[in-house]
Protein backbone atom coordinates (compact mmCIF):
# COMPACT_ATOMS: atom_id res chain seq x y z
CA UNK A 1 0.00 0.00 0.00
CA UNK A 2 1.53 3.58 -1.02
CA UNK A 3 -0.35 5.17 1.77
CA UNK A 4 2.43 7.61 1.91
CA UNK A 5 0.68 9.40 -1.50
CA UNK A 6 -3.07 9.14 -0.41
CA UNK A 7 -4.40 12.81 -0.44
CA UNK A 8 -6.67 13.82 2.09
CA UNK A 9 -9.41 14.87 -0.88
CA UNK A 10 -9.69 11.42 -2.36
CA UNK A 11 -10.24 9.51 1.37
CA UNK A 12 -13.09 12.18 1.59
CA UNK A 13 -14.98 11.20 -1.46
CA UNK A 14 -14.64 7.34 -0.31
CA UNK A 15 -15.65 8.04 3.17
CA UNK A 16 -18.55 9.97 1.33
CA UNK A 17 -19.54 7.44 -0.81
CA UNK A 18 -19.87 5.28 2.43
CA UNK A 19 -22.23 7.50 3.83
CA UNK A 20 -24.58 7.88 0.62
CA UNK A 21 -24.39 5.10 -1.51
CA UNK A 22 -23.93 6.65 -4.99
CA UNK A 23 -20.82 8.96 -6.63
CA UNK A 24 -23.95 10.83 -7.96
CA UNK A 25 -24.77 11.78 -4.36
CA UNK A 26 -21.57 11.95 -3.08
CA UNK A 27 -20.61 14.92 -6.71
CA UNK A 28 -23.66 16.73 -5.82
CA UNK A 29 -22.86 16.63 -1.93
CA UNK A 30 -18.84 17.84 -3.04
CA UNK A 31 -19.63 19.90 -5.78
CA UNK A 32 -17.61 17.87 -8.50
CA UNK A 33 -18.82 16.15 -11.33
CA UNK A 34 -19.71 12.32 -11.06
CA UNK A 35 -16.48 11.20 -13.72
CA UNK A 36 -13.89 13.23 -11.09
CA UNK A 37 -16.04 11.25 -8.27
CA UNK A 38 -14.78 8.43 -10.21
CA UNK A 39 -11.47 9.16 -11.40
CA UNK A 40 -10.48 10.11 -7.93
CA UNK A 41 -11.11 6.94 -6.40
CA UNK A 42 -9.84 4.66 -9.21
CA UNK A 43 -6.38 6.76 -8.05
CA UNK A 44 -7.01 6.18 -4.44
CA UNK A 45 -7.23 2.63 -5.35
CA UNK A 46 -3.82 2.02 -7.11
CA UNK A 47 -2.34 4.00 -4.07
CA UNK A 48 -4.25 1.73 -1.84
CA UNK A 49 -3.06 -1.33 -3.63
CA UNK A 50 -6.52 -2.97 -3.67
CA UNK A 51 -10.25 -2.84 -5.65
CA UNK A 52 -11.89 -0.20 -3.53
CA UNK A 53 -15.19 -0.30 -4.80
CA UNK A 54 -16.82 -2.98 -6.87
CA UNK A 55 -20.65 -2.83 -9.28
CA UNK A 56 -23.85 -3.85 -7.60
CA UNK A 57 -26.53 -3.37 -10.17
CA UNK A 58 -26.52 -0.16 -11.52
CA UNK A 59 -24.64 1.20 -8.90
CA UNK A 60 -21.35 0.70 -7.41
CA UNK A 61 -20.27 -0.41 -3.57
CA UNK A 62 -17.43 -0.29 -1.55
CA UNK A 63 -15.12 -4.00 -0.58
CA UNK A 64 -14.07 -5.05 2.32
CA UNK A 65 -11.25 -3.06 1.84
CA UNK A 66 -13.24 0.20 0.70
CA UNK A 67 -15.04 -0.02 4.44
CA UNK A 68 -11.93 -0.50 6.02
CA UNK A 69 -10.24 2.05 4.43
CA UNK A 70 -13.18 4.66 4.98
CA UNK A 71 -13.20 3.64 8.55
CA UNK A 72 -9.32 4.43 8.97
CA UNK A 73 -10.44 7.93 6.82
CA UNK A 74 -12.37 9.18 9.60
CA UNK A 75 -9.61 8.89 12.16
CA UNK A 76 -7.02 10.80 9.48
CA UNK A 77 -9.84 13.45 8.49
CA UNK A 78 -10.63 14.29 11.83
CA UNK A 79 -6.77 14.21 13.56
CA UNK A 80 -6.17 16.64 9.77
CA UNK A 81 -8.81 18.91 10.73
CA UNK A 82 -7.63 18.76 14.67
CA UNK A 83 -3.96 19.60 13.46
CA UNK A 84 -5.55 22.79 11.44
CA UNK A 85 -7.56 24.46 13.84
CA UNK A 86 -4.46 23.62 16.19
CA UNK A 87 -2.37 25.02 14.12
CA UNK A 88 -4.26 28.14 13.05
CA UNK A 89 -3.23 31.20 14.09
CA UNK A 90 -6.28 32.78 15.40
CA UNK A 91 -7.52 29.54 16.51
CA UNK A 92 -8.06 29.48 20.89
CA UNK A 93 -4.71 28.23 22.39
CA UNK A 94 -4.80 24.50 23.02
CA UNK A 95 -2.30 21.74 23.75
CA UNK A 96 0.91 21.18 25.38
CA UNK A 97 4.12 23.54 25.13
CA UNK A 98 7.74 21.64 26.32
CA UNK A 99 9.87 23.66 27.34
CA UNK A 100 13.78 23.26 28.93
CA UNK A 101 14.81 26.61 30.95
CA UNK A 102 17.93 26.59 33.41
CA UNK A 103 16.82 26.67 36.86
CA UNK A 104 16.80 30.31 38.02
CA UNK A 105 14.27 31.50 34.97
CA UNK A 106 12.00 27.48 35.38
CA UNK A 107 11.24 29.21 39.11
CA UNK A 108 10.92 32.46 38.34
CA UNK A 109 9.38 32.69 34.82
CA UNK A 110 7.87 29.39 34.18
CA UNK A 111 6.04 29.04 37.08
CA UNK A 112 4.19 31.90 37.41
CA UNK A 113 3.40 31.33 33.72
CA UNK A 114 2.48 27.80 34.28
CA UNK A 115 -0.07 29.01 36.89
CA UNK A 116 -1.44 31.81 34.83
CA UNK A 117 -2.29 28.86 32.24
CA UNK A 118 -4.20 26.77 34.79
CA UNK A 119 -6.06 29.84 36.24
CA UNK A 120 -6.76 31.55 32.69
CA UNK A 121 -5.98 28.96 29.55
CA UNK A 122 -6.72 25.22 30.78
CA UNK A 123 -6.68 24.43 27.17
CA UNK A 124 -2.59 24.83 27.07
CA UNK A 125 -0.23 22.86 29.82
CA UNK A 126 3.29 23.66 30.33
CA UNK A 127 5.52 21.05 30.34
CA UNK A 128 8.63 22.16 31.94
CA UNK A 129 12.32 20.04 31.87
CA UNK A 130 15.67 21.87 33.88
CA UNK A 131 18.83 22.35 31.29
CA UNK A 132 21.47 23.93 30.92
CA UNK A 133 21.45 26.17 27.72
CA UNK A 134 23.78 23.45 25.49
CA UNK A 135 21.07 20.84 26.57
CA UNK A 136 18.00 22.62 26.12
CA UNK A 137 19.61 23.36 22.33
CA UNK A 138 20.02 20.42 21.91
CA UNK A 139 16.76 19.05 22.68
CA UNK A 140 15.20 21.83 20.30
CA UNK A 141 17.45 20.82 17.78
CA UNK A 142 15.98 17.81 17.48
CA UNK A 143 12.28 18.33 18.28
CA UNK A 144 12.26 16.95 21.66
CA UNK A 145 11.14 20.87 23.00
CA UNK A 146 9.18 23.36 21.50
CA UNK A 147 11.11 26.06 23.91
CA UNK A 148 14.50 26.96 25.31
CA UNK A 149 15.35 29.61 27.57
CA UNK A 150 18.79 29.81 27.59
CA UNK A 151 21.67 32.22 28.70
CA UNK A 152 24.74 33.75 27.70
CA UNK A 153 27.05 37.01 29.90
CA UNK A 154 27.88 39.94 27.80
CA UNK A 155 31.52 39.16 28.72
CA UNK A 156 31.43 35.72 26.62
CA UNK A 157 29.28 35.61 23.80
CA UNK A 158 27.71 32.71 22.98
CA UNK A 159 26.73 33.28 19.55
CA UNK A 160 23.26 31.30 19.71
CA UNK A 161 21.60 30.96 15.85
CA UNK A 162 21.99 28.15 13.88
CA UNK A 163 19.05 27.65 11.90
CA UNK A 164 16.52 28.73 15.20
CA UNK A 165 14.96 32.33 16.50
CA UNK A 166 16.79 33.55 19.11
CA UNK A 167 14.41 36.52 21.21
CA UNK A 168 16.52 38.57 24.01
CA UNK A 169 14.32 38.84 27.32
CA UNK A 170 15.99 40.91 28.87
CA UNK A 171 19.15 41.48 31.30
CA UNK A 172 20.29 40.83 34.72
CA UNK A 173 23.22 42.39 36.52
CA UNK A 174 25.35 40.05 38.46
CA UNK A 175 28.13 40.49 41.76
CA UNK A 176 30.43 38.71 43.42
CA UNK A 177 29.77 36.97 46.29
CA UNK A 178 32.41 36.51 49.01
CA UNK A 179 32.25 35.93 52.68
CA UNK A 180 31.12 38.42 54.86
CA UNK A 181 34.91 40.14 55.98
CA UNK A 182 35.18 43.73 57.58
CA UNK A 183 37.12 46.42 55.51
CA UNK A 184 36.20 45.09 52.04
CA UNK A 185 36.15 47.78 50.01
CA UNK A 186 34.57 48.63 46.36
CA UNK A 187 36.45 49.29 43.03
CA UNK A 188 36.00 48.43 39.72
CA UNK A 189 35.38 44.59 38.37
CA UNK A 190 39.14 43.89 37.74
CA UNK A 191 39.81 45.52 41.14
CA UNK A 192 37.41 43.44 42.97
CA UNK A 193 38.66 40.06 41.41
CA UNK A 194 42.39 41.36 42.63
CA UNK A 195 41.37 41.39 46.03
CA UNK A 196 40.67 37.61 45.91
CA UNK A 197 43.15 36.33 43.70
CA UNK A 198 44.74 33.78 46.04
CA UNK A 199 40.82 32.32 46.85
CA UNK A 200 39.42 29.37 45.74
CA UNK A 201 36.31 29.94 42.87
CA UNK A 202 33.00 28.59 42.50
CA UNK A 203 31.46 28.12 38.58
CA UNK A 204 28.69 26.05 36.91
CA UNK A 205 28.86 22.84 36.77
CA UNK A 206 27.00 22.19 33.46
CA UNK A 207 28.17 25.40 31.56
CA UNK A 208 31.11 26.77 30.36
CA UNK A 209 30.00 31.11 30.84
CA UNK A 210 31.17 31.40 34.72
CA UNK A 211 34.57 30.37 33.47
CA UNK A 212 35.07 32.38 30.53
CA UNK A 213 33.59 35.68 32.52
CA UNK A 214 36.50 34.91 34.96
CA UNK A 215 39.04 34.33 32.55
CA UNK A 216 38.28 37.42 31.13
CA UNK A 217 37.76 39.95 34.28
CA UNK A 218 40.72 37.60 35.84
CA UNK A 219 43.01 38.58 33.46
CA UNK A 220 42.16 42.42 33.23
CA UNK A 221 43.67 42.15 36.79
CA UNK A 222 46.85 39.94 35.81
CA UNK A 223 45.81 36.39 37.17
CA UNK A 224 43.91 33.17 36.49
CA UNK A 225 41.44 31.93 38.89
CA UNK A 226 41.94 28.64 40.20
CA UNK A 227 38.53 26.80 39.96
CA UNK A 228 38.00 24.39 42.98
CA UNK A 229 34.21 24.02 42.90
CA UNK A 230 31.34 23.60 40.36
CA UNK A 231 27.60 23.85 41.06
CA UNK A 232 24.85 25.19 39.46
CA UNK A 233 22.67 25.26 42.30
CA UNK A 234 22.41 29.18 43.44
CA UNK A 235 21.45 28.29 46.84
CA UNK A 236 24.70 25.55 47.12
CA UNK A 237 27.10 28.39 45.18
CA UNK A 238 25.84 30.42 48.44
CA UNK A 239 26.61 27.74 51.03
CA UNK A 240 30.23 27.09 49.48
CA UNK A 241 30.73 30.80 50.22
CA UNK A 242 29.43 31.24 53.45
CA UNK A 243 31.61 28.02 54.40
CA UNK A 244 34.83 29.84 53.28
CA UNK A 245 35.24 27.20 50.33
CA UNK A 246 35.37 30.11 47.68
CA UNK A 247 33.76 32.78 45.82
CA UNK A 248 31.48 33.03 42.80
CA UNK A 249 29.20 35.05 40.33
CA UNK A 250 25.50 35.50 41.74
CA UNK A 251 22.87 37.77 40.88
CA UNK A 252 22.64 41.18 42.41
CA UNK A 253 19.61 40.83 42.93
CA UNK A 254 19.90 37.31 44.90
CA UNK A 255 18.96 37.68 48.72
CA UNK A 256 22.44 37.29 50.36
CA UNK A 257 22.73 34.62 52.67
CA UNK A 258 24.07 35.57 55.99
CA UNK A 259 27.22 35.78 56.24
CA UNK A 260 27.89 36.58 53.21
CA UNK A 261 28.29 39.93 51.22
CA UNK A 262 27.70 40.55 46.86
CA UNK A 263 30.42 42.65 45.67
CA UNK A 264 29.08 45.12 43.29
CA UNK A 265 30.97 44.58 39.13
CA UNK A 266 31.24 47.52 37.22
CA UNK A 267 33.52 48.68 34.66
CA UNK A 268 32.72 46.57 33.04
CA UNK A 269 29.10 45.51 33.93
CA UNK A 270 28.85 41.90 34.50
CA UNK A 271 25.44 41.19 32.38
CA UNK A 272 23.66 37.93 32.26
CA UNK A 273 21.57 38.07 28.99
CA UNK A 274 18.27 35.31 29.04
CA UNK A 275 16.97 34.26 25.14
CA UNK A 276 14.09 32.41 24.15
CA UNK A 277 14.74 30.26 21.12
CA UNK A 278 11.99 28.20 19.24
CA UNK A 279 12.47 26.42 15.67
CA UNK A 280 11.50 28.27 12.94
CA UNK A 281 7.88 28.18 11.88
CA UNK A 282 6.66 27.97 15.00
CA UNK A 283 5.95 31.37 16.80
CA UNK A 284 2.67 31.89 15.38
CA UNK A 285 1.34 28.18 16.54
CA UNK A 286 -1.08 29.55 19.33
CA UNK A 287 -0.15 27.91 22.69
CA UNK A 288 3.35 28.23 22.37
CA UNK A 289 2.89 32.22 20.94
CA UNK A 290 0.82 32.91 24.60
CA UNK A 291 3.63 30.72 26.60
CA UNK A 292 6.44 33.21 24.84
CA UNK A 293 4.15 36.45 25.49
CA UNK A 294 3.59 35.32 29.45
CA UNK A 295 7.43 34.89 29.45
CA UNK A 296 8.39 38.16 28.00
CA UNK A 297 6.14 40.13 30.59
CA UNK A 298 7.72 37.62 33.58
CA UNK A 299 11.41 39.15 32.88
CA UNK A 300 14.17 40.15 34.10
CA UNK A 301 14.32 36.46 35.91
Amino acid sequence: MNNAGMDPRRLELLLELSRLGSMRAVAETMHVTTSTVSQQLAVLAREAGTPLIEPAGRQVRLTPAGRRLAGHAVTILAALEAARLDLDPAAAPSGIVRAASYATAARRVLLPAARILAAQHPEVSLHIREHEPTEALTLLASDDIDLALIYDYNLAPAGFGRGLVIRPLGSTRWSLGVPSEPGRGRGTAPEVFDRFRDHDWIVNSRNTADDEVLRVLGSMAGFEPRVAHRADSLELVQDLIVAGLGVGLLPSAQPAMRGMTLQTLHHPLVLLRAYAAIRPGRAAWPPLALVLDLIQRGFPA
